[in-house]
């Protein structure tokens, strides 16, 4: 069994992942109510690893900068979404703070994410798509999902008709919007390709080409989703 001492000077080895650190007590408790300073609580040892490291069961890449702001209060330069992921973990909130001023964690959590909250059932509709798109999979390499994105109440009543033919001939089609907010529809349609991206599927889109029984231009509110599969 590991045995901490108090001393906020003692020099412990890390285990994160694999990745080895050597710091000490005082540096991994610089904010006192954070997780990681809980970690190290006299009272509840953390466990070793086989060689008598204290080992942490999180991404070792990505504590490096972490215990550089602990140190010195560097900030990291480079995979800053990886690592707000892991100051959020550690519950270091200075950290975390900081990093939600920089344009990459801004710009997702400011501004894009709080646009796709406007959208309704977005989410519902990425699974939707991807339970699509795989049962059309079957010994094929490719498979498209219909999908019809309207910005605007007017919009969708422009759609009623050719959502309608669709649904005669037996077409899924996904139908994302109106929404409230001013990004147009080619945003919403890269906010799709790019949670679907992330999820680790190959994904493009294109205008869904217009059909028979169409009484608008489909390219300007329908577009086909393919996923490639091998």
């Amino acid at each position: 069994m590991i045995h901490i001492k108090p001393q906020m000077s003692l020099v412990v080895e890390l285990n994160v992942g694999g990745e080895l650190y050597t710091t000490t007590v005082g540096t991994l408790k610089k904010f006192p109510g954070s997780k990681l300073a809980e970690m190290f609580n006299m009272s509840k040892p953390p466990r070793p690893d086989s060689q008598g490291r204290i080992f942490i069961d999180r991404p070792g890449t990505h504590f490096r900068p972490i215990l550089d702001y602990l140190r010195s209060g560097q900030l990291p330069t480079h995979s800053i979404p990886e690592v707000y992921r892991e100051a959020q973990f550690y519950e270091i909130q200075p950290l975390v703070k900081l990093l939600e001023e920089t344009p990459q964690i801004f710009g997702e959590q400011v501004a894009r994410k709080q646009f796709l909250l406007r959208v309704p059932g977005y989410n519902e509709n990425l699974e939707l798509m991807i339970r699509i798109a795989r049962a059309e999979a079957v010994a094929a390499r490719c498979s498209g999902v219909v999908v019809c994105a309207v910005r605007t109440e007017e919009d969708a009543a422009r759609c009623l008709d050719a959502l309608q033919t669709l649904e005669t001939d037996k077409r899924s089609v996904v139908k994302f919007g109106p929404w409230k907010a001013s990004p147009a529809i080619t945003d919403l349609l890269d906010c799709v390709k790019m949670d679907i991206e992330a999820q680790g599927y190959c994904v493009s889109y294109q205008p869904y080409a217009a059909e028979k029984g169409f009484r608008i231009k489909s390219s300007d509110y329908f577009y086909k989703f393919t996923f490639t599969w091998w």
